[in-house]
């Protein structure tokens, strides 16, 4: 996620944090620490609210990540790979590869809803038994608080629309039953966009009638409603893109350039005459190093373009998406690093043989809408 840096690991997962955590935290603080504390407990000191508002902060963004790591953990356990986990305002994101079956995607779905409401149900009983046996009323507040909170994240992330575990489940229920997996994702897409924009219309009408929280609400049934129809785009191309090589999808030949040509000669000798906005480099052995994007050579300085090698303003090989002219273009297309774009180089025996673009990933969308189009306009035939 774009806006996300490195803080460490976690199941041996890289564990990343977005800027808009802190912002969170805050907010959830001030809170904490400005409404209900001092609503549940009136009387205490300032230092009191705001020391337990920074604890009930942390403890909820811990539960954040549990919730998210029971997802990792889940999906490790079943050969499932997993690219790294986001802590984010929306709460957290888990990058990973698709689920081999439909139990093991109910699994991996079911498992961070479940962490969230066991960390509700402890930290409810902890703290009414704290406040049974002890008479701490401060910590024990902080605990059912925390409790409340994580019954909800629960109890929210189950709704039945995707991007939410509540669509990846009802995913994979479909997916069980039916035994097809693409009819059954786009059933989930779809629902996750009529719940988003359900949550839209609500919370715009409770902004009206003058509650603020509805301005929250509407905004993360765009989120919803957003992130599913883009799902759902996916789940459109995975369908047109079944048994397509990337062979039959790749363009040849490529325009490439030598990757020792200096910013200048480069601009002089390619860029005015190339027709695409990204261009592969080649070493001096013809073989591919990486990919130069006509947005990058704009931001070398003038003075500085007779010196400095294209190479050096490149995205590096290894920071691309390669396949080979043989393999299956969805299988490749769930690897695909989006570095330099949705660009694969298609390389055989070390050479670079084609492309794979955005474009042409568009055409064999159209090339498919266009066939089933036919397919059923023959099946309508009288006969």
């Amino acid at each position: 996620m774009n806006g996300s840096f490195r803080i460490g690991r976690i199941f041996g997962v890289p564990l990343r944090m977005h800027w808009s955590v802190p912002l969170l935290v805050i907010l959830i603080g001030y809170g904490l620490g400005h409404e209900t504390l001092p609503a549940w407990l009136p009387g205490r000191s300032a230092a009191v609210y705001t020391f337990m508002s920074l604890a009930g902060s942390v403890l909820l963004m811990a539960s954040l990540l549990l919730h998210e790591a029971a997802h990792a953990a889940t999906a490790r356990r079943n050969s499932v790979p997993v690219e790294d986990v986001t802590l984010w305002a929306m709460g957290g994101m888990t990058r990973m590869g698709k689920p081999g079956t439909a139990p093991v995607a109910l699994a991996v779905a079911a498992s961070g809803p479940v962490t969230s409401l066991l960390i509700g149900g402890v930290a409810l009983a902890s703290g009414a038994g704290l406040h049974s046996a002890s008479g701490w009323a401060v910590p024990a507040a902080l605990l059912v608080w925390l409790g409340w909170a994580n019954m909800l994240l629960g109890v929210f992330n189950l709704l039945p629309a995707v991007p939410l575990d509540g669509g990846r489940v009802v995913h994979a229920a479909l997916w069980w039953r039916t035994g097809e997996r693409d009819r059954a994702e786009l059933a989930a897409d779809r629902g996750g966009q009529v719940i988003g924009m359900l949550l839209m219309a609500v919370g715009w009408l409770s902004l009206l009638r003058g509650a603020t929280g509805g301005l929250w609400l509407a905004f993360i049934g765009v989120f919803i409603a957003v992130t599913a129809g883009a799902e759902r785009q996916r789940a459109v191309l995975t369908t047109a893109l079944r048994g397509v090589r990337v062979a039959e999808a790749m363009s040849s030949p490529v325009t490439t350039a030598p990757d020792w040509l200096t910013v200048d000669r480069f601009v002089d000798e390619v860029a005015v005459r190339a027709r695409h906005s990204a261009i592969p480099l080649l070493d001096l052995d013809g073989r591919p190093t990486g990919i130069v994007q006509m947005r990058r050579i704009a931001t070398v300085p003038a003075g500085s373009r007779a010196t400095v090698r294209v190479r050096d303003v490149a995205t590096p090989l290894s920071q691309l998406t390669l396949a080979a002219p043989d393999e299956l273009l969805n299988d490749v297309l769930e690897k695909v690093h989006t570095q330099a774009g949705m660009r694969i180089l298609v390389v055989d025996g070390g050479r670079l043989v084609g492309i794979v673009t955005p474009h042409d990933l568009m055409r064999l969308l159209q090339q498919h809408t266009l066939t089933e189009a036919a397919q059923r306009g023959i099946g309508q035939l009288p006969g």
